[in-house]
């Protein structure tokens, strides 16, 4: 009867560890899901950050143009 209560033990044991586990990888999956969400933000930041600077740029560029046409005159 010993052994029976020892493997019950153990098993109370394994079951427990993998309800923990269980729980420790759902938050790790919803961690991740809103590192993803982040990311993906991050990510529509930088692009328009970097049409804002095409776009400067492209200002600059005529601005450069105007000046040199009126130094040129």
């Amino acid at each position: 009867m010993e052994l029976i209560n020892k493997l019950a033990e153990k098993l109370d044991a394994l079951i427990e560890k993998y309800e923990k586990e269980k729980e420790l990888n759902a938050k790790l999956n919803t961690e991740l899901s809103n590192l993803k969400h982040q990311l993906e933000e991050k990510e529509l930041e930088l692009q328009e950050c970097k049409e804002n600077m095409a776009l400067k740029e492209l200002e600059l560029e005529e601005v450069v143009t105007k000046i040199e046409s009126i130094l040129g005159k």
